[in-house]
This record gives C-alpha cells, structure tokens and sequence, in this order.
C-alpha cells in the first residue's frame, strides 16, 4: 500500500511552519501519521523542493501540463491518481485502501 502526494510550492516538507499555518496541512499530516501507523508508505513531494519528481511522474507531469499549478496537491493511491486540486481526508484515504480508520488518530498539533 503506497500513497504520494504531490504538493504545491510549501515553506517546508509538510507546510506546518510559519506564523499561519493552514489547518488543512495539519488535518493532512495527521492523516499520514496515522497512515504510516497503519503500514501505508507515504511518499510527499514539494513543488518547491522537489521539482525534477514532479516531472519525472508522467501522469503527474501530464496533469501540472493540462492544468498548471491549480491542479496541485495530486494525491496519488497504489499508482493512480486518487484526488486533484485538494487533500483527500484520512477516512477517503482509507476507503481508497481498503483498511479500516484508526479509532484514535496521532495528532501533530492543535490549531484554532
């Protein structure tokens, strides 16, 4: 089971720096602690850091070609594209695994 998810230009490798950090970042990054508690690879890439694996996936390439950057984050699931232009939940991402939700997911942080 591997997930990669395709970033957009990020401060950081999983955007959780700055004075505003979006919760949305957050709720992702939770979801992939718990997915890696679960056995799952988790693979991320940023646009920013990490440009020459963006075009080095050809389905990812393809899609940044058609679409431009608004097309990012590209979630990826055991080799096809899972979700484009937002983060998938933890919940889709388990369903698009076949394995159940963790009860109690790792959290990173709390933002308000």
């Amino acid at each position: 089971m591997k997930i990669q998810i395709f970033d957009p230009a990020l401060c950081c490798s999983s955007g959780l720096c700055g004075p505003n950090i979006d919760p949305v970042l957050v709720k992702m990054n939770d979801a992939i602690l718990a997915l890696k508690k679960q056995g799952v690879e988790v693979e991320r890439f940023n646009l920013a850091q990490q440009p020459k694996d963006f075009m080095s996936n050809p389905e990812v390439r393809s899609l940044l070609t058609k679409n431009g950057k608004k097309i990012l984050p590209i979630t990826i699931v055991n080799g096809k594209v899972f979700k484009t232009g937002q983060y998938p939940s933890y919940e889709e991402l388990c369903d698009a695994l076949g394995i159940k939700p963790l009860a109690q997911k790792p959290m990173t942080l709390q933002v308000k």
